[in-house]
């Protein structure tokens, strides 16, 4: 729906306050206008001539056979004087934007195209009015200018006339007084006139627009619905916002007739622009857009512009789960003479909400991330508290308990400083292994077998297990794969201290050409595999990265039996070697 409001609200006042009354005789738009006006006569006795000599020839000759090609000269005739009219309309500052040219195979083709195309019929409405409406323009503008001449020659022709003016009975000898009334009155008319001229220019915009617009047809509608497919995956797989916003002005600017298009945040701040300078030589920038004229929800808003131009205001709405329907606006801005059909406001809108749907994604990456980093932080303080805290606190007890039996019981000091050392080395354990988690280079500067090798550390000092590891030379693993690698066997090893109830652990790590094998094996109480289906949700976890990263996994228990967790995934393949000095030159 299109709703075309009033003037548009200037700063400092209102539109015929700023520039005084002689504003219309200074405006370059008022002497363009002049210059069609005087135009539309000759040029509108040159198109009615040629039409009616045409037409009339065509049927008066229609049963000499050589009508029909008369009166196919006259429609081609309606298309190229349209296109004369677009030219000169050009005077006004009107452009058009030309569609390509179709293709027609054959006269008969082209013929069926000329007919039903509604361009041609408004095309000859506007060759019929033009006359006529030219003509009573002439005869206004001579009226006005012609009184308004001979108010300000009110000195030469009243003052120094000999001849005094006769009225009934009375004799009026014309005095000064009176000659600079007659000439107030002269610069009043003409300032009329400039106004009059003015309007006329709107007039003939606003009837070449309509009527000389040349439909885009079916290339337009293929420009929007490119357009809106580039920006539906824009917001789909878009992750910069800032660079999504851009894309889709630019997208809607080269898929309309806007000249530029920009969105606006709620508070009116310039969010994104279609051009690298928004609103360069409007006359009225968008920020004094007066707040009745901003759209509701599903509307759009045409403003009138001083230059003449137009200023299409569109919604840009976001879902009720966003906690506000207020996304901004997006504004089309068109050149004069140029209107936004009805069409082209729906596609704008749907750009609008293109955008309204990259602001919601926005806001929820944002939540989502704040929502991960309080997690993350529980987390960290769940396993500091477990871990760290507690071999600090059993640290403090140990040397307490050493300091107490020093003297009486060197024994037992020995055994407190060793209990104390050993809780220390777990620490530390415990702590590489946070670390190498908080990390995401860790594992790309330690590499796999360090990682696990603390990790294994850490298990053995907080959870008294006996970890076996294997570990032999650091795999040939692309980064991502490593990463899978390490989570997987984090997550392996957590299943094992949650609920396998195990005493001793085996964790393996072997290259075998191009296949690399990591292996967790307990002793614990072991499970069903079948009866658990597709397993727990850790298991799941691990078997969609270990498919994330190219691999497989396998999990093999049964009840008393322990477990067993492979994890088998592709090497990667290795690097090509550098050429030896001097091997181009040999």
């Amino acid at each position: 729906m299109m709703k075309v409001m009033g003037a548009v609200r200037e700063r400092g006042g209102s539109r015929g306050v700023r520039g005084g009354p002689l504003r219309d005789l200074t405006d370059p738009a008022t002497y363009r206008a002049a210059a069609y006006v005087l135009l539309t006569l000759p040029v509108g006795l040159v198109v009615a001539a040629l039409l009616t000599v045409v037409i009339a020839g065509g049927l008066l000759t229609l049963p000499l056979l050589i009508g029909a090609p008369a009166l196919l000269g006259a429609l081609w005739l309606v298309a190229a004087l349209g296109d004369v009219q677009r030219a000169v309309a050009g005077v006004l500052g009107v452009r058009f934007t030309r569609p390509p040219p179709p293709a027609h195979a054959g006269v008969l083709a082209w013929l069926g195209a000329q007919l039903s195309s509604p361009v041609t019929y408004r095309t000859l409405l506007f060759h019929v009015v033009q006359l006529p409406l030219g003509l009573l323009c002439w005869l206004v503008l001579a009226a006005l200018l012609g009184l308004a001449l001979l108010g300000l020659a009110a000195p030469g022709w009243a003052l120094g006339s000999a001849v005094p003016v006769m009225w009934n009975e009375w004799t009026v000898q014309p005095g000064p007084v009176a000659v600079a009334g007659l000439m107030l009155v002269g610069l009043g008319l003409l300032i009329v006139a400039g106004g009059v001229l003015n309007l006329m220019g709107r007039l003939w915009t606003r009837l070449a627009s309509a009527l000389l617009t040349l439909d885009a047809g079916d290339e337009a509608a293929r420009r929007e619905v490119v357009a809106l497919r580039r920006a539906a995956g824009r917001v789909a797989l878009g992750d910069d916002l800032n660079a999504t916003l851009a894309d889709l002005t630019t997208q809607a600017c080269a898929a309309s007739t806007a000249a530029q298009v920009t969105l606006h945040a709620p508070d009116g701040t310039l969010r994104a622009s279609s051009v690298s300078d928004p609103w360069e030589g409007a006359t009225e920038p968008p920020s004094s857009t007066p707040d009745a004229a901003l759209p509701q929800p599903g509307e759009a808003n045409v403003l009138p512009l001083p230059d003449g131009g137009l200023l299409a205001v569109l919604p840009v709405s976001l879902p009720a789960s966003a906690g506000t329907l207020e996304g901004g606006t997006l504004r089309a801005r068109y050149r004069p003479g140029v209107r936004p059909g009805e069409d082209e406001l729906a596609f704008l809108l749907s750009i609008a909400d293109h955008a309204g749907t990259a602001l919601h994604a926005a806001q929820l990456i944002e939540r989502a991330g704040a929502r991960a980093g309080e997690q993350e932080r529980a987390r960290l303080a769940r396993e500091l508290h477990d871990s760290v805290a507690q071999a600090l606190y059993g640290i403090t007890l140990g040397a307490k308990t050493a300091r107490a039996t020093l003297e009486r019981d060197p024994a037992r000091t020995l055994q407190s400083l060793d209990y104390t050392i050993r809780l220390a080395e777990g620490g530390v354990s415990e702590m590489k292994a946070l670390l190498f988690s908080l990390r995401p280079d860790a594992l790309e500067e330690g590499g796999l077998t360090a990682a696990l090798t603390q990790h294994a550390h850490a298990l053995e000092a907080r959870h008294g297990l006996r970890v076996h590891a294997e570990l032999r030379r650091e795999p040939d693993l692309a980064p991502d794969v490593q990463a899978a690698a390490y989570r997987v066997a984090q997550e392996a090893l957590h299943n094992v201290v949650k609920h396998a109830r195990a005493a001793q652990v085996w964790v393996s790590l072997a290259q075998d050409g191009p296949l690399v094998t990591l292996t967790v094996r307990d002793d614990g109480r072991g499970f069903d595999p079948q009866a658990q289906g597709r397993g727990t949700l850790g298991q799941r976890s691990m078997r969609e990265r270990a498919a994330g990263a190219g691999g497989t996994l396998t999990v093999q228990s049964e009840p008393g039996e322990g477990t067993t967790v492979t994890l088998t995934l592709p090497a990667a393949p290795p690097a090509p070697p550098l050429p030896t000095p001097g091997a181009e030159g040999a």
